[in-house]
C-alpha cells in the first residue's frame, strides 16, 4: 500500500487520541453488552478474586453496557486483543468459532441446575478452557446466564402471533432458524441498537433472557414477554490468549482460579436474579405469557430437528456437541 503524508497524519491522530484514552494500556479491560446481570457480578466478583490472590499487581477495569463498542466490535476486540477480556452470551461469538453454538441447541439443558452441573464436571470445564485456543481464545468464565424469551410490541400469546414479525436475536443459526421456523423475521442487532428500533417501527420484538430486559427498562417499550422455554443462555468469559500468555505465571493461575471461584459465587445470584427480574417485569406492568401445552410440546419437536440439522451439517461442531452431550445425558436428572 502506498502511504501518504495523509495517511502518516491520521495514524499520529490516532495514535494521539489512543494515548489520550483514559483506559489504561496495561490494565485488564474487561467488556460486556450489559449491566447489572450475571455477567456484570461474574466481573465483579471475578476482580475480587484476583485482588484477593495477587493485590494490585494486575490492573483490572470493568466496561459494562457496551462502553468499549458494540457487541460485534467488543467480539472484535477479545479476538484481536485490543479488548483483555469479554463476557457475552455464547450466541454472539459464533462468527468467532462456529463450536460455541453447541451451549444453546434447543433441548439441550432441562434446567438452570443441569446447565450449571453440567459445565462445572470438573473434566468438561478444563476441557472448555481451551476449547478455542485455536482461535486464540481462552475460556476463564462460564456462566448460567437466563432462559431464552421473547419480548413483543403486540401479545403473542401464539405460535401465529410471531409471524411476519422483525425480531432482534443473537447472531447464531440457533435462533435464527427456529424463529424463521416459525414465521418470524430474524434480524441479529447489537444490544444498544435494539430500543431505538422497537421504538422507530424497525423492529417488532427480540430474543433476550428476562434481566436483561429489565435491566435497561424494556417495559418502557414493550410490554410483553412469552417464555419459549427452548433453551437456557450460557455467557462465557473470554480472554486474549496471546495476552494471557504474556502475563507473569502467579498472574495467570490467579485469573484461572479467580474466574472459575466467580462462576459458583455467581450462580446462586443469577437464579435470585433472574426471579427478581421477573416479579420487577410484571410490577411495572409487564406481562409473563407461556404458549397452549400443545403448541409448546409441537415447537420444540421441530426446535429440535432444527438444532439437530444444524449441528450435523459441521464436523467440528458436531464433534463437540457429542462430547458435551455425553456430560450432559450424565448430568440429566433420574
Amino acid at each position: 500500500m502506498y502511504v501518504t503524508r495523509h495517511h502518516l497524519f491520521a495514524a499520529a491522530i490516532a495514535a494521539a487520541l489512543t494515548a489520550a484514552s483514559p483506559v489504561s494500556a496495561q490494565e485488564m479491560k474487561l467488556a460486556s453488552a450489559t449491566i447489572n446481570d450475571g455477567q456484570h457480578e461474574w466481573q465483579k466478583l471475578f476482580v475480587e478474586g484476583v485482588k484477593a490472590r495477587i493485590g494490585d499487581k494486575l490492573k483490572m477495569g470493568i466496561y459494562p453496557a457496551s462502553q468499549l463498542g458494540a457487541i460485534p466490535r467488543m467480539a472484535e476486540g477479545v479476538s484481536l486483543g485490543t479488548i483483555e477480556s469479554f463476557i457475552t452470551p455464547t450466541s454472539f461469538v459464533t462468527n468467532l468459532d462456529p463450536r460455541f453454538q453447541i451451549f444453546v441447541v434447543p433441548g439441550l439443558f432441562k434446567s438452570p441446575e443441569h446447565q450449571y452441573a453440567t459445565i462445572q464436571d470438573p473434566a468438561y470445564r478444563n476441557h472448555l478452557e481451551t476449547m478455542f485456543l485455536d482461535k486464540g481464545l481462552r475460556v476463564i468464565g462460564a456462566i448460567y446466564n437466563s432462559p431464552t424469551v421473547i419480548l413483543t410490541k403486540k401479545p403473542a400469546p401464539k405460535l401465529e402471533d410471531m409471524k411476519g414479525m422483525k425480531v432482534r436475536t443473537f447472531a447464531s443459526p440457533l435462533q435464527m432458524e427456529p424463529m424463521k421456523s416459525i414465521g418470524a423475521i430474524p434480524t441479529p442487532l447489537a444490544l444498544s441498537e435494539v430500543i431505538p428500533q422497537l421504538q422507530s417501527g424497525g423492529l417488532d420484538g427480540m430474543l433476550a433472557g428476562m434481566p436483561i430486559l429489565t435491566a435497561f427498562k424494556y417495559y418502557d417499550v414493550a410490554k410483553n414477554v412469552t417464555d419459549l422455554q427452548f433453551s437456557y443462555i450460557l455467557s462465557v468469559a473470554l480472554v486474549n490468549e496471546n495476552w494471557f500468555k504474556a502475563q507473569p505465571k502467579d498472574v495467570q493461575d490467579a485469573i484461572r482460579a479467580a474466574g472459575r471461584e466467580a462462576e459458583q459465587k455467581a450462580f446462586p445470584w443469577v437464579l435470585d436474579n433472574n426471579k427478581k427480574a421477573n416479579e420487577v417485569w410484571l410490577a411495572n406492568k409487564g406481562e409473563i405469557l407461556k404458549l397452549p401445552a400443545a403448541e409448546q410440546e409441537k415447537m420444540m419437536k421441530d426446535f429440535l430437528a432444527i438444532g439437530a440439522k444444524v449441528v450435523d451439517s459441521n464436523p467440528a461442531v458436531k464433534k463437540e456437541f457429542d462430547v458435551i452431550k455425553k456430560v450432559v445425558d450424565a448430568k440429566t436428572p433420574k
